[in-house]
């Protein structure tokens, strides 16, 4: 590939990205003339992340060409018309094109999150609105349920706990695993808090009520950490998603709530208490002790892995910060979404997309799937934005 392709001006992509993407087209192909003479696992996968970009490379630079050769054509004086016709429009059509093709460029340019590629669960507890807050937690667990459902994601209540003494709605707090491959990566658009607008069922005077329902997407790990990428073994004592047995306090209790002899007969609950960090799960669920322990360490595994995880983030957030003067980042403690009943309305707060078909939404239909879309590109924006911030930084230090 070369590198003296003149640029069309509304291409969009930024110089410093496209030396980038070169870069990376570069270490692909190298990559590739060693797979050609023996193969290896590591090299392999690393050749395949890179291959979009040198796709979607390679497709920007056809068109870049054909734009000079086309243009180079028009300003021909001895062009005929018939063919000078042809030229303009396949000019006008490249150009058209081009803008998409830098957008989906930079996109293949973001370093892949490392859970994407992993299942996940979803926590779903009320915050503050009393009962309001519990009734909705329950819709959006179903709403969650029902959109995993619809695309064949294979979504399964780990933990439903309800208010003690109150109606079988009232979610106190409720987990969900999603157990297909990629469902962090589809669903990590729903971390945050979601806020309900809406006249509760016992408001007599027609009041609007707002509540907050908060959300966590968490990785969900495999039982055996063995035959993963070694960067995510959660068994091997060097990754950064170990969990030392000793740091973690093991409670064994009766389980409490609805559920006929087996309750409070058995110590079948169990409690697992975090020490350094003081994070608690407790699953009482399943009727045997075992089963309930395997759940709680698997969420527990998964808090501290998507805390350690969130943290790295927060590094890179204020590494950021001085190039790009302020970096936009919402987690889990932003409100992220308003869903108001009255006027049938869903807002996000991170890409601003509204949908006035709030029954859409709630069924985990399309609603849901263009919310969640809009969030998915505002993220990659984000993510541009900041590998631009990045790259500036790289420059400044090498001019020095």
């Amino acid at each position: 590939m070369t590198g003296d392709i003149k640029v069309e001006d509304n291409s969009s992509l930024s110089p410093v990205l496209l030396t980038r993407a070169r870069l990376l087209a570069s270490e692909h192909s190298k990559l590739a003339d060693r797979l050609s003479d023996s193969f290896d696992a590591k090299v392999a996968k690393r050749a395949g992340e890179l291959a979009p970009v040198t796709s979607v490379l390679r497709e920007w630079e056809k068109a870049n060409e054909s734009i000079v050769e086309l243009k180079a054509l028009l300003e021909d004086g001895d062009t005929d018309e018939e063919l000078r016709s042809l030229a303009t429009e396949d000019l006008d059509s490249t150009r058209e094109a081009l803008p998409a093709i830098s957008d989906r460029l930079k996109k293949a340019l973001i370093p892949r999150h490392p859970f994407a590629d992993l299942p996940c669960l979803v926590e779903i507890r009320p915050g503050a609105g009393g009962d309001e807050a519990g009734l909705f937690a329950h819709e959006m667990l179903r709403m969650y349920m029902s959109f995993c459902t619809q695309r064949g994601l294979r979504p399964t209540i780990l933990k439903q706990d309800l208010e003690d003494g109150a109606s079988e709605d009232l979610l106190s707090e409720g987990v969900m695993e999603i157990e297909a491959e990629g469902a962090y990566d589809i669903l990590r658009t729903e971390s945050g808090v979601h806020r309900v607008q809406r006249v509760p069922a016992t408001e007599t005077k027609g009041r609007t009520h707002t509540s907050a329902v908060s959300v966590m997407v968490l990785p969900s790990f495999p039982e055996s950490g063995s035959g993963m990428d070694s960067a995510l073994n959660f068994e091997d004592p060097s990754s950064d998603y170990y969990i030392d047995p000793q740091e973690v306090r093991v409670e064994k209790m009766r389980a409490g709530g609805a559920g006929g002899q087996h309750v409070n007969k058995t110590e079948s609950a169990i409690r697992l208490t975090h020490i350094p960090t003081g994070t608690v799960v407790s699953m009482q669920d399943e009727r045997s002790q075992q089963a309930n322990r395997r759940k709680a360490w698997q969420i527990l595994r998964a808090k501290i892995a998507e805390a350690r995880q969130e943290a790295r983030e927060q590094e890179l957030v204020e590494l950021r910060r001085g190039a790009m003067g302020g970096v936009a980042r919402m987690g889990r403690g932003d409100k992220i979404r308003t869903y108001n009943f009255g006027q049938s309305r869903c807002t996000d707060h991170r890409s601003g997309t509204t949908i006035h078909n709030l029954d859409s939404v709630l069924d985990g239909g399309h609603g849901l799937e263009t919310v969640m879309e809009s969030v998915r590109t505002w993220m990659a924006d984000r993510e541009v934005e900041a590998m631009l911030a990045e790259e500036m930084i790289k420059e400044k230090k090498e001019k020095k």
